[in-house]
């Protein structure tokens, strides 16, 4: 036989406060004090009491969800952002729902449908979207407040995020200071609205040097898209260097340039973008764009509370600065003959280990 429910009144009683009292901790009125609130919430937490949201939907009232539609959290990046954001509603005393969109053309309308249908209180949309697309996201809403993670800069939506010309540029800049001049994009689809930033700021600095992709490959963010793309590029225009969309597609790149007996940095130098949790730890040790997937999930959550509870408030969202994390797999150019970059490679290694020596003494 099913047990009965905990209810307002059962944490009302083993609290032994009012059922009002109880209604309004559930509501993180101001008006309870602390020492009040603290019993009240010890008897939720052993009474197992779960507030029923649908029940607070019924009446109108504000259920402290947020609704998030995402990018496929296979991808590091949508999934770092998603946790950031979990963990900070959490934080702040409200939940976090998700819906995946699908690869099909209505994949963000149906997640978005999907969320609206848990009667959220707000939306926070991780998709690549073009102005249109964002515009009737935005209506569908209605009277809900959204914001958008991936939309073009000058969208006419509440949007946060990374500048791609400020970080694409980053990354062209290090390969050019280092003396490159045949360098390939490996850029992600192009129905990207963050791919086509990121290729079209690259292009812009390497016009502003008189020089133009030494060859433009495409993938889909993932490391096995990334892999395929660069077993593709033949002997006559292999370039000196890599700048790729994000760090997956440059771990399959890396893993390609290797299986071919191309030496990183050596003879061919790579730039990933986003510093995902694990490029620190690639072989050899990525060098990347970074963009503070933390900073960007739990500011977005911030944002958002705010307008949800401030509905007058008129803030902007922000832009975040990305920054350069130069690490192993990038190196000046490289002029010497066939053959010996494997020298190269190996008088660099024992002089690291001899560093290492000399300091561990």
């Amino acid at each position: 036989m099913r047990s009965r429910s905990v209810t307002l009144d059962d944490v009302a009683q083993a609290a032994g406060v009012s059922y009002q009292t109880v209604s309004r901790v559930l509501n993180h009125s101001s008006q309870v004090a602390e020492s009040t609130r603290s019993r009240v919430e010890a008897a939720m937490r052993a009474l197992n009491y779960v507030p029923n949201r649908v029940a607070q939907q019924l009446a109108g009232k504000n259920t402290r969800t947020l609704g998030l539609a995402t990018s496929d959290l296979a991808l590091l990046a949508p999934a770092q952002i998603a946790s950031a954001m979990q963990q900070r509603a959490g934080q702040l005393g409200w939940h976090l729902v998700m819906a995946m969109a699908g690869a099909d053309t209505d994949g963000p309308q149906a997640a978005v449908s999907d969320l609206l249908s848990q009667r959220v209180d707000a939306l926070l949309i991780n998709l690549p979207l073009e102005t249109a697309a964002a515009q009737q996201i935005e209506t569908m809403a209605g009277s809900l407040p959204c914001l958008f993670l991936d939309v073009a800069e000058d969208a006419t939506v509440a949007s946060c995020g990374f500048s791609a010309q400020t970080g694409a540029r980053q990354g062209a800049e290090h390969l050019l200071a280092l003396g490159h001049r045949r360098i390939a994009l490996l850029n992600g689809p192009s129905s990207s609205v963050a791919a086509r930033a990121r290729s079209d700021a690259w292009r812009r600095v390497l016009q502003e040097h008189q020089l133009t992709p030494q060859a433009e490959l495409y993938g889909d963010w993932s490391a096995s898209s990334g892999y395929r793309a660069v077993m593709q590029l033949t002997g006559d225009a292999f370039p000196s260097a890599l700048l790729v969309a994000n760090d997956q597609m440059a771990l399959g790149a890396m893993q390609a340039l290797h299986q071919r007996g191309k030496i990183v940095p050596t003879e061919v130098s790579v730039v990933g973008y986003d510093d995902t949790a694990d490029s620190a730890w690639y072989q050899p040790p990525l060098t990347t764009v970074r963009q503070d997937m933390r900073l960007l999930g739990e500011r977005s959550v911030d944002w958002l509370i705010g307008r949800v509870e401030q509905p007058e408030r008129c803030d902007p969202a922000e832009i975040f600065p990305t920054e350069l994390i130069v690490r192993n797999s990038t190196s000046p150019v490289f002029n010497g003959q066939p053959g010996s970059a494997q020298i190269a490679a190996e008088l660099k290694r024992l002089a690291n280990v001899l560093v290492q020596d000399l300091d561990a003494k």
